[in-house]
């Protein structure tokens, strides 16, 4: 536990079922000295290193959301494309990004939290919709300038790696 005055480590939570990038996650990490742990509903291959802790939860689809949600607070950083997952992350305090770099913010989830009910709406009423593009160099580039970004405001706000 954390004594009075001092902040908890920066740690990073992975949404890891539809993750793709979580080889660049580690690769940061590492690099910064920070824990990850990995969340998931079905066992999935991650490095054997002390500083990286998989999570297999049991039951339903939204438990690892569930597990993440418990734990995302300021200093965490969680890497979701979930939006009902990357609200209450925001809500909790949490750096939040998309596998694609987009950060989520007190101000642009509202709208992203819309968005995603408007077509999930149309969806349910038979309407076709496009899905996501599909995930490119240029997301994956992205991605790894917010997550540094991220630690970066992180480690200036006083928070340490674990």
């Amino acid at each position: 536990m954390v004594s009075h005055g001092e902040r908890e480590p920066i740690v990073i939570l992975v949404d890891a079922d539809a993750c793709p990038v979580k080889a660049e996650i580690y690769r940061v990490a590492e690099r910064h000295g920070l824990a990850v742990s990995v969340v998931a509903n079905a066992p999935i291959a991650v490095p054997r290193e002390p500083w990286i802790e998989r999570v297999v939860v049991p039951g339903g689809m939204d438990e690892a959301d569930h597990w993440i949600a418990e734990r995302a607070r300021p200093g965490a950083i969680v890497i979701t494309a979930d939006i009902p997952l990357a609200s209450r992350s925001v809500k909790a305090g949490a750096t939040t990004i998309a596998p694609n770099g987009r950060v989520f913010t007190e101000d642009s989830i509202g709208m992203a939290l819309a968005t995603r009910n408007l077509m999930d709406g149309l969806r349910s009423a038979g309407e076709a919709t496009r899905g996501p593009a599909p995930f490119s160099a240029k997301d994956r580039s992205a991605f790894l300038s917010a997550l540094d970004l991220a630690i970066v405001r992180l480690k200036r706000a006083g928070f340490a790696p674990a």
